[in-house]
Formats: structure tokens, C-alpha cells, sequence
């Protein structure tokens, strides 16, 4: 069914095409001419001279000999098998002319044979919001519903640096008051800078066991590692899970666990069972909703050991071809052996994120309550937090290598407590690579 309505889009949607040639400007008549031997050449069995015309067109001074010389190249390297290269090629026209329809659907479509089914779904949305036929627009509903990764396999990585103000997130007070006398903080208890290297990475396989069900085993990582070996911080999961889709939703259920090491010793082990539900909102938002229920065995202090369910509700929507963003509430309950360490939180973050041409610029801001149960032997108040965090970002296309594209982030967050070991301020940078469409 996939096929057909590819097929049903690509007559819906004209090409774009050159801009027509004047017998005033030499350039402009070249440039059909190019295009001709293009074609030729790779009719002729010449790929990769066509592919070397193309590639000279796309720097062609004319936006729309641009945008024909890109959508070309991405269809011939689609044809030779090299869909990440045709996506990125997708992406760099779409970076020029957001409202080219017919391109993004392209790019959905490749997206989703690469294995990057949220990606896919967040282009045609893009794509709605731009406005499109009514044929077509119909086309593309049927498309998102029927809409499946395809992948059997798949994997990523990220690297970064992050500069940081305070890797422990610890408080600067060199004293606290508790019930019995002022306590002298450690140097190690207190909150300290550095220069960190991040890496996170996940492998998955997607086994299908019914047309619309498939079993899905994932292996991930990531970790935070400093000079000072004792401030690492490093994870790694284990999960298996179903994918079952009902008509245009998507069901998510999955268990597994995760163990966590902080300065190479292990810190805390959680085994967990989650849920997840996605559902289309007309043709230009989602919603997504999760719960998760875990529970969690600390190494260093048994009394921190209980249960942790979290539920959360994500509404995500495309303003414009060009720009969108997402509205997230959640609530957290964490138990405890002993009522000091028991807390319930609740808190909303905010994403908006705009195209200004190759660049991608994004702005997110969090508030978070969190309450204690009881109060904690040493200090004389329940806990109180409130936590704020504010970031920006942007990924630079234009400097993209093999497919990735440097980004740069910009995080800070300020926790305020009745407890002053939990008060804290941090500042961080991450300088990476991530993927470019």
C-alpha cells in the first residue's frame, strides 16, 4: 500500500523544475544543457558523471537551477543506493525552500526506510502545516497512518565535549545547617568544574512477528567522563519491547533495566516496565503519552531503595514548515525505605525550535516542583525543591561531514531547596556532532 500512494504522490506533486532559458543570459541556457547531459549520462550507464554535472549545479548562483540540481542528485543517489547521502541531499534544499512539498515527502520516505520513523512523521507534519491539494493532503494522511520502519536493524552514536560548571551538581556552601551542629562540607561534597567528554549510543534489531507487531530488543549507553575519575557518571540499559500499531496509533509496551556507575564504582541498579502510546492530532500535531514503573536498588544506602513510577504527557506540533515545538507534563513518585529520601514531583517543559536556512536554532525552558515525605534525620526541614532550567541550541548543516553536522548547546539550571545539600546552580556547554537531517 506504501508503494502505491508513493506512486499516487509523485503524479500529485510536479518535480521542481529549472528556471526556463533566456536567450539574454548564456548561464541559464548552459545550465538546461547541463541538465540534459546529466541525464543522458546516466541513462548511458555514467552515474557518476551525472552525479559530478549535478553536483556543479547545485552551486549554481540561480536558486531554482539549486533546488532542480539537489532534488535530481537525491533521486540518482536514492537510484545507487546511498539513501543517507539522497536525505541529506533532500535536507540541503529544503534548508533553501522549506515550502518545496513534493522534497519533504521524499525526505519522510527515506527517513523511514533509514529506520528514523519519528523524524519521518515530524516531516510530514512540517509538510501539512505548509498547506497542500486537497488530493494530496489526503494521500499523505493515508501515508502517516500506514506509516512503519522498516529497518531491521539500527544503530547511533554522539560524542561531545561539555565544559561545566558543576559536574556533581552539588551546592558551593562550605557549611550546612543540621539539627545537631554546622556541617563542614568535603572539597569532594561541594560543587566543582570541569571539562568532560560525553558519548551515548544505542543499538537495536525490530523482529516482525505479525503484519502490524513487531518485537524490539535495544542496548544502550551513554556516559560522562572527567579528568577527575570519580565525578564519571555511566549508564548502559536493556530493553525488549512490542511495537504494535492500531491503525494510526502506535502502542509501545516494554521491560528491562539499567545499571549505573558513578566514579567507576556501581551506584544504583532499576529494572523497569514502561509503556508508551502515540496518536496523531489532525495533520499537524501528536500526542504522546508514557508511564513507566521501576524499581530501584541503591549500592551505597539501602534506605534510598523503593519503587519509581513516572507518567508523562507530550503534546508536539508544527507551526509552519519551518518551525514547531512541544509542550511536555509530568509527574514523578519515588519511595523509599526511609520517608526522608521518599519525594513526588511534577513539573512542564517547553521546545520551540525555527529553520534559518542550514541552521537549526531551538529554545527550551523546564519548571519542576519536588516534595519530600518526611524530613531527613540530619536537617531540620522537608525537603523543597523548586528546580528551573533554561537551554538553546543549533545544529550548522552547512558544515556537515559524512552526514553529521556540529551542534552546539547551552544548558543552565538552578535547584533551590529547604535542604541546602540539594541547592545548586549549573552551567554547561556541549560541543558535538550529531546526525544532519
Amino acid at each position: 500500500m506504501t508503494q502505491t500512494m508513493l506512486l499516487a504522490l509523485a503524479l500529485a506533486l510536479p518535480a521542481p523544475t529549472p528556471a526556463p532559458a533566456q536567450a539574454t543570459e548564456q548561464r541559464q541556457v548552459s545550465a538546461v544543457e547541463l541538465f540534459a547531459l546529466a541525464a543522458k549520462a546516466e541513462a548511458g550507464g555514467r552515474p557518476g558523471d551525472a552525479e559530478t554535472m549535478y553536483r556543479a549545479l547545485a552551486r549554481d548562483p540561480d536558486a531554482e537551477v539549486r533546488a532542480e540540481s539537489r532534488f535530481r542528485l537525491g533521486q540518482l543517489l536514492e537510484r545507487l543506493g546511498r539513501r543517507r547521502e539522497a536525505a541529506t541531499t533532500y535536507r540541503a534544499l529544503l534548508d533553501e525552500k522549506p515550502d518545496a512539498a513534493r522534497v519533504r515527502l521524499e525526505l519522510a520516505r527515506l527517513l523511514t526506510q533509514l529506520g528514523d520513523e519519528g523524524a519521518a512523521r515530524r516531516e510530514l507534519r512540517q509538510a501539512q502545516a505548509g498547506g497542500l491539494p486537497p488530493r494530496v493532503a489526503q494521500i499523505v494522511d493515508q501515508f502517516a497512518a500506514a506509516l512503519r520502519s522498516r529497518k531491521p536493524w539500527g544503530a547511533s552514536l554522539e560524542v561531545a565535549l561539555v565544559p561545566d560548571s558543576n559536574v556533581n551538581r552539588a551546592t558551593d556552601a562550605a557549611t550546612l545547617d543540621t539539627v545537631l551542629a554546622p556541617l563542614q562540607l568535603s572539597r569532594d561534597a561541594r560543587a566543582r568544574a570541569g571539562l568532560g567528554a560525553h558519548a551515548g549510543g544505542q543499538l537495536y534489531a525490530r523482529v516482525p512477528v505479525a503484519p502490524d507487531l513487531a518485537l524490539v530488543p535495544r542496548i544502550s549507553g551513554q556516559g560522562d567522563f572527567y579528568r577527575e575519575g570519580r565525578f564519571d557518571d555511566v549508564s548502559a540499559s536493556a530493553l525488549v519491547g512490542l511495537e504494535w500499531s492500531l491503525g494510526r496509533d502506535r502502542l509501545r509496551p516494554s521491560i528491562g533495566g539499567t545499571q549505573r556507575w558513578y566514579g567507576g564504582s556501581p551506584y544504583a541498579r532499576t529494572a523497569t516496565a514502561a509503556i508508551d502510546w502515540q496518536h496523531p492530532l489532525g495533520t499537524r500535531a501528536q500526542l504522546t503519552t508514557s508511564a513507566t514503573i521501576a524499581g530501584t536498588r541503591y549500592r551505597g544506602n539501602a534506605l534510598q531503595n523503593g519503587a519509581l513510577l513516572n507518567g508523562a504527557v507530550a503534546y508536539e506540533r508544527a507551526f509552519s514548515p519551518r518551525a514547531g515545538g512541544s509542550l511536555t507534563l509530568s509527574a514523578t513518585r519515588q519511595t523509599a525505605r526511609d520517608p526522608g529520601y521518599a519525594t513526588a514531583s511534577g513539573g512542564a517543559s517547553l521546545l520551540g525550535w525555527h529553520e534559518f536556512g542550514r541552521t537549526t536554532v531551538y529554545a527550551t525552558a523546564g519548571l519542576r516542583r519536588l516534595e519530600g515525605d518526611a524530613r531527613l534525620f540530619l536537617f531540620p526541614e522537608r525537603r523543597k525543591d523548586w528546580n528551573v532550567s533554561l537551554g538553546a541550541g543549533a545544529t550548522f548543516r552547512r558544515l556537515q561531514l559524512h552526514g553529521f553536522a556540529p551542534v552546539l548547546r547551552l544548558d543552565w539550571e538552578r535547584n533551590h531547596s529547604t535542604v541546602g545539600i540539594y541547592t545548586y546552580t549549573r552551567k554547561a556547554a556541549t560541543i558535538g556532532l550529531t546526525r544532519a537531517f
